[in-house]
């Protein structure tokens, strides 16, 4: 569950943007990724995790721009520059050696798992999945954006089928894991 709600500034994003403009939903993104960060900073359980600080930074740094330089990009050029930079997070957590799911999954299991090559696997793949969903999205996003013959409705099917299988496969795979090594 705390995973999904680290995609919480997205949704925010999403439907204030919709309703209200661009730069009030990248202003209500940063705001909700920095009410998760306070979250984490403030709990003895929690720690900052990569995902939250790259979308706090990348949701304040677009709307920043949006409000100072008064940008006038389309619903899916906006979407274009929040996936793209989602998927950046995602990529440099994999080069960082810190796949971003770890975080998340180290709070749901003991610490002698951590270091275990099997939960590393499984974290690795899992954030994987996740880097393939957001490069579909950005893949539908360029189509959105540059390819005007494409329906948007499209490009949103394209963005739900990637984020469902994804978190589809965030829960399947594990259990498949445990699964393989009892058998």
């Amino acid at each position: 569950m705390n995973l999904l709600l680290a995609f919480a500034p997205f949704i925010a994003f999403v439907v204030l943007e919709r309703v209200l403009g661009v730069s009030v939903g990248l202003t209500a993104g940063a705001l909700v990724s920095a009410a998760l960060l306070v979250r984490d900073l403030v709990s003895r359980e929690r720690q900052t995790k990569i995902l939250e600080i790259g979308t706090f930074l990348l949701f304040g740094g677009l709307a920043v721009y949006a409000v100072l330089y008064g940008a006038s990009w389309s619903v899916a050029a906006v979407r274009l520059r929040v996936d793209a930079g989602l998927l950046l997070i995602v990529l440099a957590s994999i080069a960082l050696r810190q796949p971003f799911t770890l975080q998340y999954a180290r709070e749901k299991v003991a610490r002698e798992v951590w270091s275990a090559p099997a939960f590393l696997r499984t974290n690795y793949t899992i954030t994987g999945a996740w880097a393939l969903a957001f490069a579909a999205m950005v893949a539908a996003d360029l189509l959105m954006t540059y390819v005007t013959a494409v329906p948007h409705s499209a490009g949103i099917a394209i963005t739900v089928v990637a984020l469902y299988a994804a978190m589809k496969f965030t829960g399947w795979y594990p259990r498949q894991q445990r699964l393989a090594q009892r058998a």
